[in-house]
């Protein structure tokens, strides 16, 4: 037995170890793994196999690596329902997460905009705030969003504070309730970096959202596109019959 657990890579017997204490509790949800440094010096392991030991235990999906930050145990994967109206702050909280955005830019354009949406197409005139934001929990990148507001109905949105819930924007200050949202989903593969995944290297796989969320009798007020982790995010839908 000595013999052959000596052909075992150092890094995937590190690998093991902290995949128990991870299933155990002993590393909880959330809570930084040991760091490269501390690896090396635990085990008396070279950078390559500290470093190795963070690589596959990101790839086979039990840590997420955040820059600057660490490397994290990662969660189960947030459920996000289709057949509901939940935005992301309430959708992160019900997940027992805490969520932020980063706002990455507002501006007005005069165009409006048109949306192919379950075969339906809608037109929405100008002008429009075009809104693209990050959305995080417990400071990890999730999603990647671009909104197209009405302007008419929402004038002066662009100057309002955009880091929080834009469905409580519409209804406290501009008394709109929303009515309906259409949506398609479909997989596709994003470079991680081009749209703000900086912890994640390379192409990944990810779920893509076009909407068209109304207003009353059917008005749009705004147009959606998001790009959803998809290492992140389970998607259900009920169905009756």
């Amino acid at each position: 037995m000595a013999g052959s657990t000596k052909q075992i890579p150092k890094y995937y017997r590190i690998m093991q170890e902290l995949i128990e204490q991870i299933r155990s509790g002993r590393l909880a949800c959330g809570t930084l793994v040991p760091s490269e440094n501390d690896l090396i010096q635990s085990h008396s392991v070279s950078n390559t196999t500290a470093r190795k030991v963070h690589t596959e235990l990101e790839r086979a999906g039990w840590v997420t690596r955040v820059k600057g930050k660490g490397t994290f145990v990662r969660g189960n994967p947030v459920d996000r329902s289709v057949d509901r109206i939940l935005g992301f702050n309430r959708n992160m909280v019900q997940a027992g997460r805490k969520p932020s955005t980063r706002l990455i830019s507002a501006k007005l354009r005069k165009a409006g905009c048109a949306k192919t949406v379950n075969n339906r197409r809608y037109r929405m005139s100008g002008p429009v705030c075009e809104i693209k934001r990050l959305r995080l929990a417990d400071g990890v990148p999730m999603m990647f969003e671009t909104r197209f507001v009405s302007a008419q109905l929402c004038p002066g949105i662009h100057k309002k504070d955009l880091t929080g819930s834009l469905y409580g924007i519409y209804e406290k200050d501009y008394s709109l309730p929303l009515t309906q949202i259409d949506q398609n989903l479909s997989a596709v593969l994003v470079d991680a970096k081009e749209v703000g995944f900086a912890s994640v290297e390379g192409q990944i796989p990810a779920l893509k959202v076009e909407g068209v969320t109304t207003t009353a009798k059917e008005i749009i007020l705004e147009m959606e596109e998001s790009i959803y982790r998809g290492d992140m995010y389970r998607f259900s839908v009920r169905a009756t019959s």
